[in-house]
């Protein structure tokens, strides 16, 4: 199942049940049902999120939507795509893929000055970090943002998989980050500014259940940046090359370390983004993954 929140004039944010081209609206405030979130805490396993959402698309009965009419920018003017999910917290793991381990332990270097890799091979701690919260993140054709106080600012796609209650995976959505690399190479101890500020992360187009992903470690992803009408990175991966299984990485995300229902936990894709291809204003960078669809995002430089 695919899941979507969207806006409807007049009407706010919608609960959505993606079916072919068509979105059937399971919005149902008198069930207590108002978002994903929800729907996640409800549910708290994948096939009781899946059970609650059929029920609810059996019972309420509205005029879809058409999907192509949700494809467009924000705007309170005209119905659009949400975030798929406002998560609580958003997470990342670093040195989950065998493809870009040695270049991410080059970067971390390079970030330190010390040598300090992002990851240990062999070792079994995987590396986490915070990333975001629900009001740092925006949803399908919104913006994510460059610090006004950074000129290197590159993209960082990932495969993203949403915890529910205890710790069940209920979801996966892709999840274009962005961090200040500059910010992030002058000190150690700014890597929370590099990675944590408005606009930092994006999710969507939609919360696809495990059932429809069937195996995550063979889904196809590609990055793509748009810039002045043309590609000028493009990029493909593939889940097969992770080298840590997904529940490992929940399982140490969890460790003494309790997360609210609707945490999102990015695995990344093993696409690593050079600097030379660094955002700029005006970029586009879209995300597409296999069983999740295209995620698209302008980029904008926040003025000092």
């Amino acid at each position: 199942m695919k899941l979507v929140q969207y806006f409807v004039p007049g009407q706010g944010r919608r609960l959505g049940v993606v079916r072919g081209d068509r979105v059937l609206d399971i919005t149902a405030p008198e069930e207590g049902v108002h978002s994903t979130l929800d729907l996640v805490e409800q549910g708290k396993t994948a096939s009781g999120m899946l059970k609650r959402a059929e029920w609810l698309a059996r019972q309420v009965r509205r005029k879809a939507m058409e999907w192509p009419a949700l494809q467009r920018p924000p705007s309170r003017r005209a119905p659009h795509l949400l975030i798929p999910l406002d998560p609580p917290e958003v997470w990342g793991a670093e040195g989950t893929n065998r493809r870009t381990a040695g270049s991410r332990d080059e970067e971390a270097g390079a970030i330190t000055g010390k040598g300090i890799p992002h990851s240990v091979p062999g070792q079994p701690r995987p590396a986490l970090f915070f990333k975001a919260t629900a009001s740092r993140c925006v949803g399908p054709n919104a913006p994510v943002l460059i610090r006004s106080d950074s000129q290197l600012t590159a993209a960082d796609p990932g495969l993203a998989v949403v915890v529910g209650v205890g710790g069940a995976m209920v979801g996966f959505t892709a999840c274009t980050g962005v961090s200040a690399r500059d910010i992030a190479r002058e000190n150690p101890l700014y890597l929370p500014q590099a990675e944590i500020y408005r606009g930092c992360c994006a999710l969507g187009p939609c919360l696809v259940t495990p059932d429809e992903i069937g195996d995550p470690y063979a889904l196809q992803v590609r990055c793509t940046i748009i810039r002045d009408g043309r590609a000028v990175f493009s990029e493909a991966a593939n889940t097969s090359q992770f080298h840590r299984r997904l529940e490992e990485l929940v399982a140490w995300l969890l460790k003494d370390n309790p997360v609210p229902a609707g945490t999102v936990l990015s695995t990344g894709t093993g696409i690593l983004v050079p600097d030379e291809f660094a955002l700029r204003e005006g970029d586009r960078v879209d995300l597409e993954v296999q069983a999740i669809g295209r995620l698209s995002n302008p980029v904008m430089h926040l003025k000092a």
